[in-house]
């Protein structure tokens, strides 16, 4: 190849002889950034899924104030496969996953996985009580307080959903709506560790 033909390719790639123009450098980390956040999303709910090694932290010992006015201590749980789910009334995704939740808790509750709900909202109890009693849940919900967020880092975005194994660790933490067939899978897989059937 020619010396003024390589010469004339290279201009036509670049044409000012300046490098790559900043609208290529500005793309590349917006679709950067579209990536991370993708990982960020998505990658707990896939590792749920697919049982990829997780943290394994102990949970910590929070108790929560139920809404039928009794108690509920976390580590009281120990032995169980436990749902924690940071959830609102005003929340669509919180609304959308509940279902789901509820069925899963009355299939697989005999062999040892329980669901607690953390309601978020500001709002009076008879509010939260009357919006589970339309859709029929029945699992134990706990009002969230300051220590019990401030113990599970910050709830940051709502829903939030903490599984925590048969010897209290904490193996996956899924910000946003969790899929039913990935809380299936992790939770039978979960239960098939602890000797569950």
């Amino acid at each position: 190849m020619s010396r003024m033909r390589r010469e004339r390719q290279a201009e036509r790639r670049d044409p000012a002889g300046k490098g790559r123009p900043w609208w290529r450098t500005l793309e590349l980390a917006l679709w950067l950034g579209v990536a991370a956040l993708f990982v960020w999303r998505f990658a707990p709910q896939v590792g749920a899924a697919l049982g990829w090694p997780s943290r394994g932290v102990a949970a910590p010992a929070v108790t929560l104030r139920l809404l039928d006015g009794g108690t509920l201590q976390l580590d009281a749980l120990e032995g169980n496969v436990v749902l924690l789910n940071f959830w609102a009334t005003w929340c669509p995704p919180c609304r959308a996953e509940m279902p789901a939740f509820q069925e899963l808790y009355d299939e697989r509750r005999a062999a040892g996985f329980t669901v607690v709900g953390v309601a978020m909202d500001d709002g009076p109890r008879e509010r939260v009580d009357a919006f589970l009693g339309d859709r029929a849940i029945s699992y134990p919900v706990g009002f969230a307080t300051p220590a019990a967020i401030a113990a599970f880092g910050g709830v940051t975005s709502l829903p939030t959903s903490v599984l925590i194994d048969r010897r209290g660790r904490i193996r996956y933490t899924v910000r946003g709506y969790f899929a039913e067939t990935t809380l299936r899978a992790a939770v039978n897989r979960l239960l098939a560790e602890g000797g569950g059937t």
